[in-house]
């Protein structure tokens, strides 16, 4: 080999040939020295996957996977997968993706092309029912969640594991994580919940007691994708289960949601949680939620900003999660665990972000600011009320139209509150409480309540969307059914609010009652000379789905200053010295 040829073997060269029985060899030629304390494992191994392999469960059933592996003798850890998107399925990425495309992508799970020649097995599962898993699926259910037990007790002594699993993906791959960690498999050893809703309750179903109409939108896709695919062929009768109907029918939280509904106090194990500011319809809950309430002594938490996959396939989000798994998977010392244990990424403007690091969320030095509600006064319906610093002396009263007058309506009018001009930044990050006086002529009333940043120029600054060319999204949303609205003490606190929904408490028309909105975390830079503005509706994007409690034209009211003083509770975060920017 002549110098030149020395020379380019130092950058890593993927190389590929299609062997027998179903199984593809690949390697990376590449640095072959091991990771030292304080670095990270390097691409070092030829690699193979073996197609459509049985994975025993404890009922008899056998579900089918894939394993992709380092061709080598050692033994090494494993992370694993359970999926109801098929295995099979060939993702095939935006080209602005930094992962680029290969025969072996799949949506929402990691590379083999990048982790096996680094040192790990990966592993995905057809869950029961889906893909080429026989049996009848019942996906975000128990016997999902027992199913993934055995399968990582079953991975864990296979004569290639070295007993360590853990587990990575996106959003159905994050959400399962919470739940079978609860049940304490003894080889799961490490999760990365990558944007994972972990109550399918609160997270998912139904925000505030509302149902979600994602529900219903992902499910039919999740039948459409088995029954309109190659999955027909050999299992098309496994999704008939009226999932739907049973979310649609347990519209209180009941013991239909046992088993998808995290248990933190048994959640022990090293975790990363990984959340996105702009999954306010399903995930971000949850992730914050965790580093909170889990059990783990090992636990970190991260939030950025951007669509639902774009981050994780970044060079430095692939980065965290191999000096988190070298750390708990390989027993590396990455140094990753003597950092801050909260890494956010605050939005300065609609198209960027910088990191904020901190020890504990919500943050430490969280200035817990109230910004108190002022109505308009009477004849001024379509002017914004106030946003101020200080209650109303004197009590107002704003009032608009209920949800039954606007079935179908895209937008409906209801109330805004905004604040003067800002005079200096204000960053905002944390949780965020919405504490109001309400009534209705009605029995029951939605709300629907945004946070809004809005520029000197009037205009609304919105932030990335999950999904590219979907609609961009604005700095924080809450929503509650009145009904809903009673409170966990022991879970709750004066910045986020817990609701038991264990029962419903309707209105009597005009009776008025305070309420408490658990509007989702933020993470945003409110800029100098913008303005903060609340928007309160009675329905909103996403939710079409809602029984009118009345056909007719009813009004909502919400009661300020005085005695009924309702406010907006924000976590403002002093100005740092220093700044690392994205």
């Amino acid at each position: 080999m002549d110098h030149k040829a020395r020379k380019e073997r130092k950058r890593p060269v993927r190389l590929c040939r299609i062997g027998v029985l179903l199984a593809t060899a690949c390697w990376v030629i590449g640095p072959a020295e091991p990771a030292a304390a304080g670095q990270v494992s390097v691409p070092r191994y030829k690699w193979i996957v073996e197609r459509d392999v049985d994975i025993p469960m404890r009922d008899g059933a056998r579900l089918k996977a894939d394993v992709f592996r380092p061709e080598s003798p050692e033994q090494f850890p494993i992370i694993m997968d359970m999926t109801a998107y098929q295995k099979d399925l060939l993702w095939v990425p935006p080209s602005d993706l930094e992962e680029k495309a290969s025969p072996s992508m799949n949506w929402e799970t990691g590379n083999p092309e990048w982790w096996c020649p680094r040192g790990y097995i990966l592993i995905r599962v057809d869950s029961r029912g889906t893909g080429k898993s026989p049996g009848f699926a019942e996906p975000w259910l128990k016997q999902e969640v027992i199913d993934f037990y055995d399968a990582i007790e079953w991975a864990g002594v296979q004569p290639w594991s070295n007993g360590n699993v853990g587990l990575l993906g996106i959003s159905y791959m994050a959400m399962n994580q919470w739940w079978v960690a609860s049940l304490q498999p003894p080889h799961l050893k490490a999760i990365i919940p990558w944007e994972g809703a972990a109550d399918l309750y609160r997270d998912a179903a139904y925000h505030g007691g509302i149902f979600n109409d994602f529900m219903q939108t992902w499910y039919l896709n999740l039948m459409f994708n088995h029954l309109h695919g190659p999955a027909q062929s050999y299992n098309p009768d496994a999704l008939s289960l009226n999932w739907i109907w049973g979310v649609m029918r347990n519209r209180l939280d009941t013991s239909f949601y046992d088993g998808v509904r995290a248990e933190w106090d048994r959640i022990v194990v090293p975790m990363y949680s990984v959340g996105n500011w702009s999954h306010t319809m399903l995930h971000l809950r949850g992730n914050t939620e965790a580093f909170v309430r889990a059990a783990s002594m090992n636990k970190k938490l991260r939030i950025h900003s951007g669509t639902h996959y774009h981050p994780f396939y970044s060079d430095e989000g692939k980065a965290d999660q191999l000096r988190f798994f070298d750390q708990w998977l390989k027993g590396i010392d990455t140094g990753i665990m003597s950092e801050p244990a909260v890494k956010a990424c605050v939005r300065t403007d609609a198209n960027s972000c910088e990191w904020r690091y901190n020890r504990q969320w919500p943050f430490d030095n969280t200035q817990w600011t109230r910004f108190y509600l002022g109505s308009p006064g009477a004849g001024a319906a379509s002017v914004p009320g106030a946003l101020t610093g200080s209650a109303p002396a004197a009590e107002g009263v704003s009032t608009y139209a209920s949800q039954g007058a606007y079935r179908g309506a895209p937008s409906p009018p209801g109330v805004s509150f905004v604040t003067d001009a800002l005079p200096e930044d204000m960053e905002v990050i944390g949780p965020v409480n919405l504490v109001m006086w309400v009534s209705s002529t009605t029995d029951d009333m939605h709300i629907f309540a945004t946070v809004r940043n809005i520029g000197p120029d009037g205009r609304e600054v919105t932030y990335s969307p999950i999904t590219p060319g979907s609609t961009r999204v604005p700095a924080a949303v809450g929503w509650l059914k009145v009904s809903h609205r009673k409170l966990d003490p022991t879970l709750s606190t004066p910045f986020r609010p817990y609701h038991s929904h264990d029962e419903e408490q309707r209105l009597k028309p005009g009776e008025v009652v305070k309420v408490e909105v658990e509007v989702w975390p933020t993470g945003t830079v409110f800029k100098k000379g913008h303005r903060i503005r609340l928007d309160i509706r009675p329905t909103g994007p996403g939710y079409r789905f809602f029984a009118a409690e009345s056909l007719r034209s009813e009004t909502n009211s919400i009661y300020t200053g005085g005695d009924r003083a309702s406010y907006l509770m924000l976590p403002v975060i002093p100005r740092a010295v220093e700044r690392t920017s994205r």
